[in-house]
């Protein structure tokens, strides 16, 4: 999925949306990025995700939990970290075949459904959530690039909620450009969001022990539990620093139930007052188990 001609365009224009501010097109740079696939209960899985024309994308019996962390360094709205713990899924009336959504991404609908999405600063929820419709909500975070492993934690009222770390490539040697899609539901509706990054990429895939994901016990992430993760990961990559793009485009449908709704979902009054806010909260501290 390559980066749209309109986005080129667009360079050096500016925008201003609820109160936001942004050089276009909204752009990130020299921001580092790790990633880790890991194994998960398809039926499980296809439970957690909202509506009826979303469906984990399969590999072989087992659906896909993406964790993926960006130490935003440069950014149309100033730096911040991103804590995006998601399933791979599919849209469409139907589930997709296995493995074709990998390589057919946009007959299928490819991309993420994302679950959780913690981040530094209070400006990117407010036009993370605001706009795109991302679960965005502000919290203790860290990104930390060693030698040897590459980890970031995310604690939630003092508790530990998740902590990844992966083992570091001996070299971040491949070329790639490639975009992603983000499904995220927001207001009883289910948007599609699309970004592009290219950089340079050192992976592993089906290596055992070379990432560790630990779910702590607060209330917000018991979900994450149910869905069985298996402890060791189908793909762990790092880009020491990515450039990237978020589309000024964006998809939404009504998300259905079989019975008429009786709990409202959360809308605009969850961002609607929200600031510019830039500062960070202090760096998670609580322990992380072996």
């Amino acid at each position: 999925m390559g980066r749209p001609k309109r986005l080129d365009r667009q360079e050096g224009r500016h925008a201003l949306v609820d109160g936001i501010p942004f050089e276009m097109p909204v752009f990130c740079r020299e921001s580092p990025a790790l990633f880790a696939v890991f194994p998960i209960n398809a039926e499980k899985a296809a439970a957690a995700l909202p509506g009826n024309e979303l469906h984990p994308l399969r590999l072989w019996k087992k659906a896909l939990l993406v964790i993926t962390v960006i130490d935003y360094r440069k950014t149309s709205i100033g730096k911040y970290i991103e804590y995006s713990i998601a399933i791979a899924c599919t849209h469409g009336p139907k589930p997709a075949p296995r493995l074709l959504p990998g390589i057919f991404m946009k007959t299928f609908g490819s991309g993420q459904y994302v679950l959780d999405l913690p981040v530094s600063s209070e400006v990117s929820v407010k036009g993370g959530k605001g706009i795109w419709g991302m679960p965005k909500h502000k919290q203790s975070l860290n990104y930390i690039v060693g030698d040897q492993t590459v980890s970031s934690q995310y604690d939630l009222d003092g508790q530990l909620a998740t902590y990844i770390e992966i083992q570091r490539p001996k070299k971040e040697w491949l070329p790639f450009s490639a975009g992603a899609a983000n499904y995220c539901a927001f207001r009883g509706m289910l948007m599609k969001s699309s970004i592009y990054f290219k950089g340079k990429v050192g992976f592993s895939l089906f290596k055992k022990g070379s990432a560790r994901f630990v779910v702590g016990d607060h209330p917000r992430v018991q979900p994450l539990k149910d869905l069985e993760i298996g402890p060791d990961p189908i793909l762990t990559a790092f880009i020491p620093s990515a450039t990237g793009a978020l589309d000024d485009h964006y998809e939404g449908w009504f998300l259905s139930e079989e019975q008429p709704p009786t709990t409202r979902p959360q809308g605009f009054e969850s961002v609607i007052d929200l600031g510019l806010d830039e500062e960070w909260l202090p760096p998670p501290t609580a322990p992380v188990p072996d």
